[in-house]
């Protein structure tokens, strides 16, 4: 090999290598904490940002206490494995870790506590093993998860502990469940109360087979709502367990 290839060989190999190293995505919502939470929660795993996940919450938080969040990433129906949701800025960030099965659709309703202004994220898995990232800024006056509880202030709040009100309501060939449990979900933030919060659930058809599971975190609010889209008609059981070991049932039509 003469000098002049020897010189383009040089200059090209510098060349191919950066061509073939992916350029880094931009931050659509810039946070400090992203490469922590990439690292601690997706492994560092694959990822890319897309604006077909989406996170719909209000762009400030009136009660940082009760602050409604939609996970959608109908998107991808049909290809989703997990989705999970975390708060950046918040002492306790993680939300919810959803699967859901064939019959539920990527899509999730849940009421969370905001300590302060933060990026909100959804990362959702998909069958080919690529994180794809749904983020949103949300502001808030601040104190959400270090307020009192306000069920512990309600005479006899424990007779109710783990009843569910809501139903279902047909949306063309699905049916939306709107549900919410009575629980303190106390996060342990508060001086002398110990955390005390739901910490799974699990959705069940007629015979039994689960439909979904989330594992659920002291990020979500106290009496906790929830929101699931079922495709397909019959009864659905909701099982759900805290971290005492209490074990709650209920059935919606």
């Amino acid at each position: 090999m003469n000098w002049r290839a020897t010189f383009l060989l040089a200059c090209w190999m510098p060349c191919a290598a950066q061509a073939a190293t992916p350029a880094p995505q931009t931050d659509p919502v810039p946070s400090v904490m992203w490469d922590f939470y990439h690292k601690q929660l997706l492994g560092q795993a694959a990822f890319v940002f897309d604006d077909r996940v989406k996170l719909l919450a209000p762009p400030f938080a009136e009660d940082a206490r009760q602050v409604p969040l939609e996970i959608d990433a109908r998107a991808f129906a049909g290809e989703v494995v997990r989705i999970i949701a975390w708060a950046e800025l918040n002492p306790l960030p993680r939300i919810v870790d959803f699967q859901p099965g064939e019959r539920v659709l990527p899509w999730l309703s849940i009421r969370i506590r905001i300590e302060q202004a933060t990026p909100l994220r959804a990362a959702v898995l998909t069958r080919d093993g690529l994180w794809h990232v749904g983020s949103t800024l949300i502001d808030a006056a601040g104190g959400g998860c270090t307020a009192p509880s306000v069920v512990r202030t309600q005479p006899g709040w424990e007779d109710h502990l783990g009843e569910v009100l809501g139903g279902r309501y047909p949306r063309g060939d699905s049916s939306r469940l709107r549900l919410q449990v009575a629980h303190p979900m106390d996060n342990g933030l508060v001086s002398g109360i110990p955390e005390f919060f739901l910490n799974h659930a699990e959705l069940l058809d007629a015979n039994g087979q689960r439909l979904a599971s989330l594992e659920l975190y002291p990020a979500v609010s106290e009496n906790p709502n929830l929101g699931f889209d079922i495709q397909g008609a019959g009864p659905t059981r909701l099982l759900l367990q805290d971290n005492s070991g209490n074990q709650f049932e209920a059935a919606v039509p």
